[in-house]
């Protein structure tokens, strides 16, 4: 048999709360009877959200399914800005827990008909007396629509307690609003065909509550003591350039990566002593210093620092010793993410300062990159008078006029 909806209902579902955080850019959102985390997975990859949540009865199935909720391995690579916290918690939604207050969209998706009519109104008392989200989306089937349903007789699940028609979800839902401050727009999906929907309605009826910011009565549950009765199954912490040493680690990894980018570009276009200005694009004299490798300093514990670089006569016996420095400030005006990453060139320089895989000057304006790796071979024609061990600058504004220009963007 062909499916009577397509998309399926359930992705319906799931799409309606998908585009409603679009729409409302929600920062903290809790799925009520998440169940096998379908949800939670799809909303995920939202960047308005920054602290999802989810809770089910059921443990087993929350076990079994909650690691999907792992960041993957491009998460880690190329992490974002945004901000992303995942927990999921084992606990019956007719239960408080002070936990789940403050939370900006709070759903609840096909779960309140498994509920009998006594815990639906605790869970009435829970959800909108003692959360009190700011908006809540709640779903459940359309028995007005059952009749068009091929096969049906009874209810759409054996595990439902009642199933309401149209005007029994809209006079609990009014009941809702008038006792806890809520106003409800209705909606659903799954459209009937053949011009019936105007006389049973949409498959999955919907009513969208909205807090409104009018005070009401204290919520009915009370509030003088933290109640915790959930458990906590699952917690996640997505990597964010939020997190200063994740904001390290990307950015040393991309200036490593585009500072050996350009010194390709060096050894490409040098040509007895010239290269291409980066700066301003021209073909420019470059001026060569030689420096030496990482020299540790000997004089023992009364020196101020442990190592220092230093320059001196070239070694001619030790070409793997040979640098070609490149300017932080040629990195910060022409690698868009490294600019997007530290802001500012001062604060560039400040973050490198003590990473141990950047190389730095000593006076911390320039990025030290190897000639020659180890492994490579062959003889290398340096431009440089003394045809010896050498470190070549990119030519560019000094480090004082960049701060100074970006002082003034």
């Amino acid at each position: 048999m062909e499916p009577l909806f397509s998309p399926a209902l359930h992705i319906q579902r799931h799409q309606f709360v998908v585009d409603f955080v679009r729409g409302k850019k929600p920062k903290k959102v809790v799925d009520l009877g998440c169940g096998e985390c379908k949800l939670l997975k799809k909303l995920r990859f939202h960047h308005e959200i920054e602290m999802l949540v989810g809770v089910d009865i059921n443990e087993a199935k929350i076990k079994r399914y909650m690691h999907g909720l792992a960041p993957i391995s491009t998460d880690y690579l190329q992490p974002s800005f945004d901000w992303l916290s995942i927990e999921v918690y084992k606990g019956s939604v007719t239960q408080r827990d002070a936990r789940f207050k403050g939370f900006d969209l709070a759903t609840a998706i096909e779960i309140i008909e498994h509920l009998t009519p006594a815990d639906v109104e605790h869970f009435s008392a829970v959800v909108f007396g003692y959360m009190r989200p700011g908006a809540v989306v709640i779903s459940t089937p359309n028995s007005d629509f059952n009749p068009l349903l091929p096969g049906l007789s009874g209810f759409r699940d054996r595990d439902h307690k009642f199933e309401w028609s149209r005007a029994e979800f809209r006079s609990w839902a009014l009941r809702v609003c008038s006792e806890y401050g809520y106003e409800v727009e209705f909606t659903g999906v799954g459209e009937a065909l053949h011009g019936h929907h105007d006389s049973v309605g949409f498959c999955s009826q919907i009513g969208v509550f909205y807090r409104l910011t009018a005070s009401y009565p204290p919520n009915t549950l009370g509030d003088d003591e933290d109640v915790f009765s959930y458990t906590l199954l699952y917690h996640i912490n997505y990597p964010s350039l939020r997190d200063n040493n994740t904001l390290r680690r990307v950015l040393v990894s991309e200036v490593l990566y585009q500072a050996e980018q350009l010194k390709v570009r060096w050894i490409e276009e040098n040509s007895g002593g010239r290269c291409l200005c980066l700066t301003c694009g021209r073909m420019k004299e470059l001026q060569i210093e030689p420096h030496t490798e990482v020299e540790e300093k000997q004089e023992g514990a009364g020196a101020e620092e442990d190592q220092v670089l230093q320059t001196s006569r070239p070694n001619q016996q030790d070409p793997l010793n040979r640098y070609v420095t490149v300017p932080l400030s040629a990195l910060w005006l022409n690698c868009p993410k490294i600019k997007k990453l530290s802001g500012s060139l001062v604060n560039l320089r400040h973050l490198l300062m003590d990473e141990p895989e950047v190389r730095l000057s000593e006076d911390g304006r320039t990025v030290l990159v190897k000639y020659q790796e180890e492994d490579q071979e062959g003889d290398l024609d340096f431009p440089s008078e003394d045809d010896g061990f050498t470190e070549v600058s990119c030519c560019s504004n000094s480090f004082e006029q960049e701060e100074d220009w970006e002082a003034n963007v």
